[in-house]
C-alpha cells in the first residue's frame, strides 16, 4: 500500500502525452494527491493570484493539534507552510483542531476551526485566529471559543464562513446530522441576532451530516455538505439550490463519491472557483485503496463543471489531478 501511495503522489509531476495530427503534446497535471502526507477537510481559497489550501492534519485526535496550509500559483507545484496556528497558541484547545475556514477581510487573513470535539458541559467548539499573512502564524482571537454550546443539536464544528452579496457575513456549521447558520459581527467577535431575533438557524438539509459549504453563481445559492460516516468508504457530497442563503435547501444530488478504482471516502470537500471565468475546482479527501487505517486520508483536486441547466455533473475523480492553471490578475 505504502509503494501505491507514493506512485500516486509522485503523479504530481506527471506529463500526459496526447496525440493530435501525429504529434503528441505534453500537458502537466498535478496528480491526487497534490501534496504528501495525511491531510484532511481540505478548504481552498484564492488570495489575488495565489491558490491556498488549508487542511486537518489527520491523525489520531490527542496528535492533531496542529494546522500546516500549502499554497500554488499554477495548482502544480505547491509550497509547505508548517505549522501555522497549534494548541500552544490556542490554550483552551486541548486536542483534536481540524476543519479550518478561511478568508479576508480588511487586510487581515482569519481562520476558523474546530477544537476538542466538544461535547455537552465541555469547553471546545469553534475558534478564530488572526494573522497579518495568509500562510501566519496565526494568533487566537478570542482566547476562548466562539461557539462552545451544542444548538439545535449541531455539534460546533466544521464551520464555512460565507460573504453574502450584500456584504454581511455568515457561518455554515455543524456536526451529528444538524446543520446551523449564524449571523458574523463585523469584527468576527461574535454573533448578532437575524432580523427576527434568532441568532441560531437551523438549515439542515435532508442526509445531512457534516462539512458545509456554499457558493453563489447565477445569483443561485448552491449548499453543500458531507453524507455517510467519515471514517467510511461511502463518505461522499451533496447539494442543494436555493434563492436563499437561508434554504429551504431542497436536495439535489451527490456529485462526488467513491471510485471503487480509484479512491474511497471522497468527502469534506470545498471549492475555488476563479473570478471572471467558468473554472470550478472541488477540494476534498479520499482514502487510497485497500488502506483501512482511520486516518489515512489524503487531499485531491479535480474539475467540477455544470450542465445547461446549472446543476453540478457528477465529479470524476482521478489520478492524474488537474491540468497547470495561473491566475491573470
Amino acid at each position: 500500500m505504502k509503494k501505491l501511495f507514493l506512485n500516486v503522489f509522485f503523479l504530481s509531476a506527471l506529463v500526459v502525452a496526447c496525440s493530435s495530427g501525429g504529434k503528441k503534446s505534453e500537458v502537466a497535471k498535478s496528480g491526487n494527491p497534490i501534496f504528501e502526507g495525511w491531510y484532511a477537510d481540505p478548504e481552498g481559497i484564492i488570495y489575488d493570484d495565489t491558490y491556498w489550501l488549508y487542511p486537518t492534519w489527520s491523525d489520531l485526535f490527542e496528535k492533531q493539534v496542529f494546522f500546516d496550509c500549502f499554497s500554488s500559483k499554477d495548482l502544480i507545484t505547491w509550497t509547505k507552510h508548517s505549522n501555522i496556528l497549534d494548541t500552544a497558541e490556542v490554550k483552551w484547545a486541548k486536542r483534536a483542531m481540524w476543519a479550518p475556514a478561511v478568508l479576508r477581510k480588511d487586510n487581515k487573513y482569519y481562520l476558523f476551526f474546530g477544537a476538542n470535539d466538544v461535547h455537552e458541559g465541555e469547553v471546545g467548539g469553534i475558534g478564530v485566529a488572526v494573522s497579518d499573512r495568509p500562510e501566519g502564524p496565526y494568533k487566537d482571537l478570542l482566547g476562548r471559543p466562539l461557539i462552545n454550546e451544542i444548538v439545535n443539536g449541531a455539534q460546533p464544528i466544521d464551520q464555512f464562513v460565507f460573504q453574502d452579496k450584500d456584504g454581511a457575513y455568515y457561518m455554515y456549521y455543524g456536526g451529528w446530522r444538524h446543520c446551523n447558520v449564524v449571523k458574523l459581527n463585523d469584527d468576527f467577535t461574535g454573533l448578532i441576532p437575524f432580523d427576527d431575533g434568532e441568532i441560531y438557524k437551523d438549515v439542515t438539509p435532508e442526509n445531512y451530516v457534516e462539512g458545509p459549504f456554499m457558493f453563489i453563481k447565477d445569483d443561485k445559492y448552491y449548499f453543500m455538505w458531507s453524507e455517510g460516516g467519515w471514517t467510511g468508504p461511502d463518505y461522499s457530497v451533496a447539494y442543494a439550490i436555493s434563492d436563499s442563503p437561508f434554504g429551504p435547501f431542497d436536495r439535489v444530488g451527490k456529485i462526488l463519491q467513491q471510485d471503487p478504482d480509484v479512491a474511497t471516502g471522497a468527502g469534506h470537500h470545498s471549492v475555488m472557483h476563479i473570478p471572471g471565468t467558468d473554472d470550478y475546482y472541488i477540494v476534498y479527501h479520499r482514502r487510497p485503496l485497500n488502506d483501512t487505517g482511520r486516518d489515512h486520508r489524503v487531499t485531491c483536486i479535480d474539475k467540477m463543471t455544470f450542465d445547461e441547466n446549472g446543476y453540478i455533473n457528477p465529479v470524476k475523480i482521478t489520478f492524474e489531478g488537474v491540468e497547470k492553471r495561473e491566475i491573470k490578475e
